[in-house]
C-alpha cells in the first residue's frame, strides 16, 4: 500500500441501529475499495467486521472494527460500530479519531432510538453525519416514510442527494439531484449505468437539485452570489458549500442505499472524498484545552482509542497519527507512564486482515503489536509532551456481583476482569470491600453477558452473576448521650477504661453547639479542641475534645477516636459505613495503672454504638438521577413502572420524536432497570443514571433492613 498524505484520507464512522446494514455496507465499501474481491455476508458469517465467534455466534456487530477502502486516490478508514446501546463504548471511541458519521437508517424501520443517541453523540463530539437509508431493495422498505421521520428529527438540516425510482425487489436506480443523473445497477455487483433523468421524475429532480444549490449557496458568501446571479451552482461549487454546510453541522446530506445489492455505494464514496471532511482541516484538544493540528509536518503524535488481546499474536493497540509521521521502529514516549515504546510494525487494519506498512502521515488509522505497557485513552508522542484529551465513555447502567464457581479460580477472574476493562472501559470493575463482592457494572445486561460468555468459553471459568449489594448508609437524626466503661481483670495487668460521650447529626453549615439537655439537665460543654474527617465512603466526622480536669489523659484521645471509626465502618445498624456525625467526648474514667490504648479504644468503640442506638438511627440509601427517553407510545408504562421502583418524578419534556422523562430512583430499585425498559418498549428506549445523593429509606424499608441484617448476624 501506498503512502497517503492528510489530504487523501477521510475518517468516517458507520453508525445506525441493530440490523440497519452498517456491516453489509462495509462490505461493500471494502469490495469497492479492492480491499477484498468477494463479499461476504452476515448469514455466512465470513464478513471481515464481525470477524469474532460472538459476533458471528449473534449476527450482529459487538465490537468496533477498523477497515479502509482505496478509492479515488484517497484512503477511506471506515469504523464499523454496534448498533446497540450496551455496547456504545464502541462509538464513543470511534467518534474521538473518526472525522465524520455516516448514519444508516433502515428503509424498513425508519427513525430508531439507535439513531436518536448517535445524533445526540455526533452533535457533542461535533462530527458532521451524511445520511444513507439503506435496505430500499426489502419489500418493507418506505422512503417517504423515512424522509419523514428525518425530517421531524433533524428538520431542514436534511437535504437530499438522491431518491429511489421505486423500493422493494424493483429497487435498481435512483435519480442523483447533486449530478442530476439517474443511476442504474443491472446486477448485485455494483455495476453501474449513468443515464439522463426520465421526464417522469424531471420536475421533482429539478426542485430537488434548486433545494440542493440554495442550501450549499447558504454557507458561503461568494457562492451565494453566484447562485443569485446564475439560479444554480457547478458540481464543484455544490461541493464546496455542502462540505462547508456538513463541516459546520448546518446540513446532513441523504442517500439511497442497498448495500446487500452494493447500490449507491460508490456514490456515497465519492460524497465522502469530494465534500467530507480532510484530517487537515480538523484539530484536536489536548487536556489543557489546546488546539493540535493534524498536518504531517508536526511533531509526531498518535492516540491509542482501543486496545485488544489477540490469542496469537497478543496486544492490538489501535491508534490515530494526530500529527506528524509515524514511521516504522521509532521510538515514541508514553505521556501517562513515562515509558519508550518502540512502533516495531505499522500495519493498515481491515478486520483481522492486515496489511504491514513502512510509514503513516497525520490523520491516518492504524494499528500496531506488542506495545509494553501503552493502553486505551493514552498519548505516544516523539518529542515535547502533548496529552490529548481522553475519551469520556458514558457512566454505566447495569451492575451486579461476580463470582468465581471455585475458590481457586479466584485470582484467575481478577486477571481477566482487569483485561476486561483495559480492553473495554465502560465495563468496571469494583472489589467492594463494604459490600463483600467484586462488583461487576456496565452498559446493559446483554454487555455483560457477552463477557459471561468470553470467560466461560475463552477463558474456561465458571462464575455466578448475583445480585449486587447495596451500600448502605447509616446516621443519626437526634442528639444522644451515653457511657461506657471496659474493665478487665484475668491476672496481671487489667484494663480499664471509662468514657463519656455524646453524638448529634452533622449538618454542613450548621455549628457545633456546646450547649444540650440530656434527660431533662443541661450539659454545657467546654470544646477545647475540634477534629474534621472527610470519610472515605462519604460524609464526615467532627470529633471534638471536651475533657477538663484531666479525667482522661490526651494521650488516650486518638484511641478513643480510632474505637469510634471503627465502628462507623461497621455501622451500628446493618453494618453499613455511618457518615455525619459529631461526636463530643466530655468526660470518663482512667485508672492508673490498668488503663491503656486498647481499654479506650474499647470504651469509645462500645460508647458510640450505645449513643447511635438512641440517637434516632436511619439507613440512606444511594438516590440516582435518571433521565428516561422513551417513545410517547410507551410513556404510559415507562411511568407506572419507574412509581412502582419508588421513583421521585421531577419533570417531563419532549425531544423530537421521544418524551424525556426526569427521575430521582434508589439504586436498590434499579437492578435491571436497563433490562425491563428494553422490554416494555420493544428495545426503543435508552436511560442514562448518575449518582446524586444519599436520602433516608422510607420507614418500611428500614423495618426490612433490619430484620435481614438480625436474620444474617443469627446465620453467622
Amino acid at each position: 500500500m501506498k503512502t497517503y498524505t492528510t489530504d487523501h484520507i477521510r475518517n468516517v464512522v458507520l453508525l445506525g441501529n441493530t440490523r440497519s446494514g452498517k456491516t453489509t455496507l462495509a462490505e461493500a465499501m471494502m469490495y469497492e475499495g479492492k480491499v477484498i474481491d468477494r463479499r461476504g455476508s452476515i448469514e455466512a458469517k465470513n464478513t471481515i467486521s464481525d470477524n469474532t465467534e460472538i459476533e458471528q455466534l449473534y449476527q450482529r456487530s459487538i465490537y468496533p472494527t477498523l477497515l479502509y477502502a482505496e478509492f479515488l486516490e484517497h484512503k477511506i478508514n471506515i469504523i464499523d460500530t454496534p448498533g446497540s446501546d450496551d455496547f456504545i463504548g464502541g462509538v464513543v471511541s470511534a467518534f474521538k479519531v473518526a472525522d465524520t458519521g455516516v448514519m444508516i437508517i433502515n428503509a424498513q424501520q425508519g427513525v430508531e432510538v439507535g439513531t436518536e443517541i448517535f445524533a445526540r453523540y455526533a452533535e457533542q463530539y461535533k462530527k458532521p453525519l451524511i445520511l444513507g437509508v439503506n435496505q430500499l431493495e426489502h419489500e418493507k422498505a418506505n422512503w417517504e416514510t423515512c424522509l419523514d421521520e428525518l425530517r421531524q428529527c433533524f428538520g431542514n438540516k436534511v437535504v437530499v442527494v438522491q431518491f429511489p425510482v421505486a423500493t422493494g425487489a424493483e429497487f435498481n436506480a435512483f435519480i442523483d439531484v447533486l449530478k442530476m443523473k439517474m443511476y442504474r445497477f443491472k446486477d448485485d455487483s455494483g455495476v453501474r449505468e449513468e443515464l439522463e433523468i426520465p421526464a417522469d421524475f424531471k420536475d421533482q429532480a429539478d426542485e430537488l437539485h434548486a433545494a440542493l444549490c440554495e442550501h450549499a449557496a447558504e454557507n458561503d458568501e461568494a457562492l451565494m452570489e453566484i447562485f443569485f446571479d446564475k439560479g444554480n451552482l457547478s458540481l464543484d461549487e455544490l461541493h464546496k458549500g455542502l462540505s462547508i454546510g456538513l463541516k459546520n453541522g448546518g446540513l446532513m446530506p441523504l442517500f439511497c442505499l442497498s448495500g446487500k445489492k452494493d447500490i449507491g455505494v460508490k456514490r456515497l464514496m465519492e460524497f465522502i472524498i469530494h465534500a467530507g471532511p480532510s484530517p487537515e482541516t480538523t484539530e484536536q484538544l489536548t487536556v489543557d484545552g489546546t488546539a493540535v493540528p493534524c498536518t504531517a509536518t508536526g511533531q509526531t503524535s498518535i492516540f491509542i482509542y482501543k486496545t485488544t488481546m489477540e490469542q496469537h499474536l497478543g496486544d492490538v493497540s489501535y491508534f490515530r497519527v494526530m500529527s506528524g509521521k509515524l514511521t516504522e521502529s521509532m521510538d515514541l514516549i508514553n505521556v501517562d507512564s513515562g515509558n519508550k515504546e518502540r512502533i516495531s510494525a505499522i500495519y493498515a487494519a481491515a478486520g483481522r486482515k492486515r496489511e504491514k506498512v513502512t510509514e503513516m502521515i497525520a490523520g491516518d488509522l492504524g494499528c500496531t503489536v506488542k506495545l509494553k505497557s501503552a493502553r486505551t485513552n493514552q498519548t505516544l508522542n516523539a518529542g515535547k509532551e502533548i496529552k490529548f484529551a481522553p475519551i469520556q465513555f458514558p457512566p454505566s447502567k447495569f451492575r451486579t456481583a461476580i463470582k468465581a464457581k471455585s475458590e481457586k479460580d479466584d485470582e484467575k477472574l481478577g486477571e481477566i476482569l482487569n483485561r476486561a476493562n483495559a480492553e473495554d472501559p465502560t465495563i468496571t470493575v469494583e472489589y467492594s470491600k463494604e459490600l463483600k463482592q467484586i462488583i461487576l457494572s456496565g452498559q446493559g445486561e446483554h454487555h455483560i453477558n457477552i463477557l459471561k460468555w468470553h470467560l466461560t468459553n475463552t477463558n474456561k471459568l465458571e462464575v455466578d452473576l448475583l445480585n449486587p449489594k447495596i451500600p448502605y448508609r447509616e446516621t443519626i437524626t437526634k442528639v444522644a448521650a451515653s457511657d461506657y466503661r471496659h474493665k478487665k481483670q484475668s491476672g496481671g495487668a487489667g484494663q480499664f477504661g471509662e468514657v463519656h460521650m455524646l453524638i448529634e447529626p452533622y449538618v454542613d453549615g450548621v455549628p457545633a453547639n456546646n450547649r444540650h439537655k440530656i434527660d431533662g439537665k443541661e450539659l454545657v460543654l467546654n470544646i477545647k479542641i475540634k477534629e474534621e474527617y472527610d470519610m472515605e465512603w462519604g460524609g464526615k466526622l467532627e470529633y471534638y475534645n471536651c475533657i477538663v480536669g484531666g479525667s482522661i489523659d490526651a494521650r488516650f484521645m486518638p484511641a478513643i477516636l480510632k474505637g469510634i471509626m471503627e465502628k462507623m465502618e461497621e455501622g451500628p445498624l446493618t453494618g453499613s459505613y455511618a457518615r455525619d456525625i459529631r461526636v463530643y467526648v466530655y468526660d470518663g474514667k482512667m485508672h492508673p495503672v490498668d488503663s491503656n490504648e486498647i481499654s479506650f479504644r474499647l470504651a469509645g468503640r462500645n460508647a458510640f454504638k450505645d449513643a447511635f442506638k438512641k440517637a434516632g438511627p436511619k439507613i440512606m440509601e444511594p438516590v440516582y438521577n435518571v433521565e428516561v427517553m422513551v417513545p410517547s407510545d410507551a410513556m404510559g408504562d415507562v411511568m407506572s413502572d419507574l412509581q412502582n421502583r419508588r421513583a421521585m418524578i421531577m419533570g417531563m419534556s419532549s425531544e423530537k420524536r421521544f418524551e424525556v422523562i426526569k427521575a430521582r430512583v434508589p439504586l436498590a430499585e434499579l437492578n435491571k432497570y436497563s433490562t425491563t425498559l428494553s422490554s416494555l418498549t420493544s428495545g426503543r428506549a435508552t436511560f442514562t443514571q448518575l449518582f446524586a445523593d444519599y436520602q433516608s429509606v422510607p420507614a418500611e424499608v428500614q423495618d426490612k433492613l433490619l430484620k435481614e441484617y438480625e436474620a444474617q448476624e443469627k446465620d453467622e
